[in-house]
């Protein structure tokens, strides 16, 4: 909840549902993903989170604020989880078909790691990064780094000699576009899409995006200017 960019972004509403829950039920989707597990924190800003995952059943863990990365190793520990899908909780549009063709890819070279964003060809909002417990473990113990203990994977990107990995291209660049949630504009291109494309008994897919701002150009303008993660700045 403490988003200094857009606070309480998690859960805000739009199109009968909070972002969080429209996160979790496009998980659903996946013919992988078998838990789904929210890693909070231990702050009283969450607690009001808490309480809506308490309401609709939702796992989670409490750990620390700023140490993410051992929040991410004890949630997986709590978990007995053999192999963990990170998904951003400010990502409204993760697409499950990209998804699974990203944890094909890791399974089907028995990788440490594997992601669709180093070098990024997927909007930005479409990441998708799946690891081992045993790399998180290693990565919890050994990493010492403030950054690389907020962010979670930064260790496994700095350390290729260490961890086998792979990045999963899409067969067009399409990173220029901006599909996450920091700020009000974010929220404003979110909500239109949403509106024009949402249906809770069936899933809309990039692709569909795709061809709705293909005839809506001024949508993905909303948000154009908005300042973007350093691995998205061309």
């Amino acid at each position: 909840m403490n988003s200094s960019r857009l606070y309480g972004k998690v859960l805000r509403e739009f199109s009968g549902n909070t972002l969080l829950g429209h996160i979790i039920e496009r998980l659903k989707y996946s013919k992988y993903i078998s838990e789904v597990i929210v890693a909070t924190t231990d702050t009283e800003a969450d607690d009001v989170l808490v309480s809506w995952l308490d309401s609709r059943s939702v796992k989670y863990y409490r750990g620390s604020e700023n140490d993410v990365l051992d929040r991410y190793f004890e949630a997986a520990s709590s978990a007995n989880a053999t192999n963990i899908l990170r998904v951003t909780a400010d990502d409204p549009f993760k697409d499950p078909q990209i998804i699974d063709q990203v944890v094909d890819l890791f399974f089907n070279q028995s990788l440490d790691f594997a992601y669709n964003n180093n070098p990024p060809s997927f909007a930005e909002g479409l990441d998708t990064e799946i690891f081992t417990f045993d790399a998180l473990k290693k990565a919890n113990r050994e990493s010492q780094d403030d950054f690389e203990r907020e962010h979670v994977t930064q260790f496994f990107y700095r350390n290729p000699d260490i961890f086998k990995q792979a990045n999963f291209q899409n067969s067009f660049d399409y990173s220029y576009l901006r599909w996450t949630i920091d700020t009000e504009d974010d929220m404003e291109m979110t909500k239109i899409v949403y509106e024009n494309l949402y249906n809770k008994n069936k899933i809309f897919l990039s692709s569909d995006i795709l061809n709705f701002i293909e005839k809506r150009a001024d949508v993905p303008e909303i948000n154009l200017n908005v300042k973007r993660s350093a691995m998205y700045n061309k």
